[in-house]
């Protein structure tokens, strides 16, 4: 991978993860000022969990974005779409269960819920491995 692709990997990850802050403060905000009159105490639960983990994720893509400057490599890249997608499936799956939006497709979005679950820990081990194996740029790299 050239430079300048690790580049643009390094600043898509970071512009996601900043994009994903963002949403969980909005996300979190709507969970202690709106939704509490609309959901039931452990529908509440169930959505703070979601908002913690998008934190969580979202500086962890800070992290990612921020290691590939340091040492650029498919690996970490890799971690960041994982994590990303994870991110997107297994939060994003739990606000529309419940919030009670789930286009009457409640077992599709059902699924999306572990299958993010499984892409995120896929992610961070991928990200652990590229971090690990040292993610030197490749010959010819600058």
């Amino acid at each position: 991978m050239s430079g300048a692709a690790d580049e643009r990997s390094s600043r898509w990850i970071l512009a996601a993860g900043g994009v994903l802050m963002a949403l969980a403060t909005i996300a979190g905000a709507l969970g202690a000022h709106a939704l509490p009159a609309r959901l039931s105490a452990a529908d509440l639960s169930v959505y703070d969990t979601a908002v913690r983990y998008q934190f969580f994720d979202a500086l962890g893509l800070l992290a990612i974005g921020l290691a590939m400057r340091q040492r650029p490599g498919r690996l970490l890249t890799a971690a960041g779409a994982l994590v990303l997608a994870g991110t997107l499936c297994f939060c994003g799956s739990i606000y529309l269960l419940v919030c009670g939006v789930n286009f009457g497709l409640p077992l599709v979005v059902g699924l999306t819920t572990p299958l993010g679950g499984l892409l995120l820990m896929c992610g961070w081990i991928v990200f652990a491995a590229g971090v690990w194996r040292g993610a030197r740029p490749e010959p010819g790299a600058r």
